[in-house]
């Protein structure tokens, strides 16, 4: 998310403390109308965990959870998967507001829920949908980078449209060339791999649409990649 520069001189006059607020208040905000510690708060809530079984169930801190929930910290994409395989839901779950859930699923440009993840943004365009089985995202991604040298596959069919800069997607050893217009749809049983390959962020429109209902290729799109 682009922020508007700061005026010169406009934490001039704040107290060391206030700055410090400033500051704390300006990282927790990593994701777009999304408080990921909320998020993380209802779900352990909804499983019925003390914050002490979470951290035995996902192998993590229990002061990591804390400052986690109390928005002292932003996670990782790597805790946050660590966290959704512990609560058995998919890492999309930290996008969602309390919106009721909908059959039709009307989103203004400046209130699509988002989150930082590893390669850039994910911005969900399918948050609020009662049966999500049509996963839309706008991607940014920063440049040269990648899914990583290992293929993905998963079920069901994948989508991509690009906006902007350049995107190449390997499917089955074979590359496309994805620019502003260009499109791709395939099989997503097929392996499969994509980069940024410009000196810029690059833009683009993922559609996933698994078969399996517990299937979940948000993850393995945007892991972590050593």
């Amino acid at each position: 998310m682009t922020q508007k520069p700061s005026p010169k001189g406009a934490n001039k006059s704040l107290s060391p403390r206030k700055q410090h607020r400033a500051s704390k208040s300006a990282a927790q905000d990593t994701t777009e109308g999304v408080n990921v510690g909320r998020r993380l708060r209802e779900l352990r809530a909804e499983h019925d965990l003390s914050i002490r079984a979470l951290a035995e169930k996902s192998r993590l801190a229990i002061n990591t959870l804390s400052l986690i929930e109390n928005g002292k910290t932003s996670p990782s994409v790597s805790t946050l998967q660590q966290i959704a395989a512990a609560l058995d839901v998919p890492i999309t779950a930290f996008f969602e507001t309390n919106t009721p859930r909908a059959r039709i699923v009307y989103t203004k440009a400046g209130s699509r829920p988002s989150a930082n993840v590893a390669h850039g943004t994910l911005a969900d365009l399918g948050a609020g949908m009662a049966d999500p089985a049509v996963q839309p995202f706008v991607i940014t991604l920063e440049p040269n980078r990648g899914s990583g040298a290992n293929p993905i596959v998963h079920t069901g069919h994948e989508f991509v449209y690009c906006l902007n800069g350049r995107i190449t997607y390997t499917v089955e050893e074979r590359t496309y060339l994805l620019e502003p217009g260009d499109s791709l749809l395939f099989e997503s049983h097929l392996p499969h791999r994509w980069q940024n390959v410009d000196t810029q962020q690059a833009q683009a429109i993922l559609i996933l649409y698994p078969s399996d209902e517990h299937d979940r290729p948000t993850e393995r799109h945007f892991a972590p990649t050593a």
